[in-house]
């Protein structure tokens, strides 16, 4: 790939006519045709519905999306982000009107809110966490096409930067798939500044038929995120009719 010596526009108008180039970059990145990637796309949501164990265990579930999702996911969420565009391009409103400062992209997949907030002229860096090593390894690619590598950094965990604070903090379509929700919830709290901000929404709901298998919804794990939800935080009105919803952290909770 030539050197790209400037950064590509990320704003909403571009997330919208490509979505980021993504067919393009899925194509390069996994040495695969336009034409493959296209039959590819609208059977990915299936795909990676079979790989699903049945009952799902809880304390396998960072396992399965570290080791067995693969590629499989980077098809799965390109389809939903396209097919999905005008919602996630609110979501992209949303970001550019809060983030700024050191912005924390949590369960990140294919990166369109990484590199979205990596293009403003508010945010200084961005820390992009995914469990999937592909879905790293994609948006490590993605950046360097877009130059935006010296603003986006890649990383497995929290664990790996455990000093950094957050001005910002995104964590989008993740929580519902975390066994844990509230402790998630706790470490953001920990890691916002003062003045920062959190952009989150949730889905605690498997489908009346069982369409979304990866999801928890356990009414206690569910009970337990909001009586977190209720004490760590604050809601900041936003004028987007979205599920994502913009918090900032009270300092000492209820």
């Amino acid at each position: 790939m030539p050197p790209v010596h400037a950064s590509a526009p990320v704003g909403v108008q571009e997330f919208l006519a490509s979505g980021f180039a993504v067919k393009e970059h899925l194509a390069s990145y996994l040495g695969l045709t336009a034409e493959e990637v296209a039959e590819r796309l609208p059977q990915s949501k299936e795909d990676l519905a079979a790989m699903h164990p049945g009952a799902f265990d809880p304390d396998r579930a960072a396992d399965f999306y570290e080791d067995t999702v693969g590629t499989a996911h980077l098809f799965e969420l390109a389809a939903w982000h396209l097919s999905s565009a005008d919602y996630i391009a609110d979501t992209l409103r949303l970001q550019q009107q809060f983030a700024r400062g050191d912005v924390l992209d949590f369960g990140g997949g294919i990166g369109t809110h990484a590199l979205a907030a990596a293009g403003l002229e508010s945010v200084r860096h961005v820390w992009f966490v995914d469990l999937n090593p592909q879905n790293r390894a994609f948006v490590q690619d993605r950046a360097a096409r877009l130059g935006l590598s010296d603003r986006v950094s890649v990383h497995r965990d929290l664990a790996s930067v455990p000093d950094q604070s957050f001005d910002t903090v995104v964590c989008l379509d993740v929580l519902e798939h975390l066994p844990e929700p509230s402790e998630q919830l706790m470490e953001f709290h920990r890691r916002l500044t003062p003045d920062g901000r959190a952009l989150l929404n949730w889905f605690f709901f498997k489908g009346h038929d069982g369409e979304y298998p990866f999801h928890f919804d356990d009414p206690q794990l569910v009970d337990s995120f909001f009586l977190t939800l209720q004490r760590q935080f604050l809601e900041v009105f936003h004028p987007l009719l979205i599920t994502t919803r913009v918090y900032r952290p009270l300092e000492s909770g209820l």
